[in-house]
């Protein structure tokens, strides 16, 4: 995951991460989320990673778009290099339980897997409130009635290029559920910054998992699918 922080500021090696992580102005979010495995669907094509209707006609259809960027990324005040992003392990295992269709979020410009670059290059993006484009179609919302909302959580709030997703969208009469990975900032502003960016939708209960220790998040990802009321197999 990475951690970005205010005004530019980069972090250093262990010792400046540290410093940050003791100066509450300084310390920000850190992020995780995943890229995609071999099994993850590509950009703009909705997969389905279970059969997501039924006969039932109470059953809710469910999307779950999520961006992930694997690499160098932040890992308990250091470093560690991720072959899988965070937040896609995360999403994976939601995958696994419900039945739901996957759509991949991925930046036309990728970004880079060196850590301090992805760092600059969200400080500039955020300070100059930025809408990074997606590469390939995205989907169209018809027919669900929740959508998942995966990414991590970049200097408190989700990356920009979420934001770019959801204005495109119509989300009127969706429920939205916020999943993050975070170092330090749980859901962060993704209530806040998607009630904006989703008018009409209903904002429900989001799942926050801590990136450093998201591979044995089962539990907690089980516990959230049963309070949101989405059937697990």
């Amino acid at each position: 995951m990475i951690l970005p922080q205010h005004h530019g500021a980069l972090p250093g090696r262990r010792t400046v991460l540290r410093g940050a992580l003791l100066t509450a102005t300084a310390a920000l979010s850190a992020t995780h989320l995943a890229g995609c495995s071999p099994s993850s669907p590509r950009s703009g094509t909705p997969t389905a990673s279970q059969p997501a209707t039924t006969s039932g006609s109470n059953v809710k259809r469910v999307l779950l778009a999520y961006f992930s960027r694997p690499g160098e990324n932040y890992y308990y005040g250091d470093r560690t290099d991720l072959k899988v992003g965070n937040t896609e392990v995360l999403a994976n295992k939601i995958a696994d339980r419900i039945a739901c269709d996957t759509y991949r979020i991925q930046a036309a410009d990728p970004y880079s897997r060196d850590y301090d670059a992805t760092v600059k290059r969200n400080v500039r993006e955020q300070d100059t409130d930025a809408r990074p484009a997606i590469e390939g179609r995205l989907p169209s919302l018809d027919g669900y009635d929740i959508i998942l909302l995966a990414s991590p959580i970049w200097n408190v709030r989700a990356p920009m290029i979420m934001t770019t997703f959801t204005e495109a969208l119509d989300f009127r009469g969706k429920t939205v559920h916020p999943v993050t990975t975070y170092a330090m900032s749980g859901l962060g502003t993704t209530e806040r910054d998607y009630a904006a960016s989703c008018p009409a939708a209903t904002i429900a209960e989001g799942l926050a998992v801590r990136g450093e220790k998201v591979k044995d998040g089962d539990t907690e990802v089980e516990a959230w699918l049963r309070r949101i009321g989405l059937p697990t197999r």
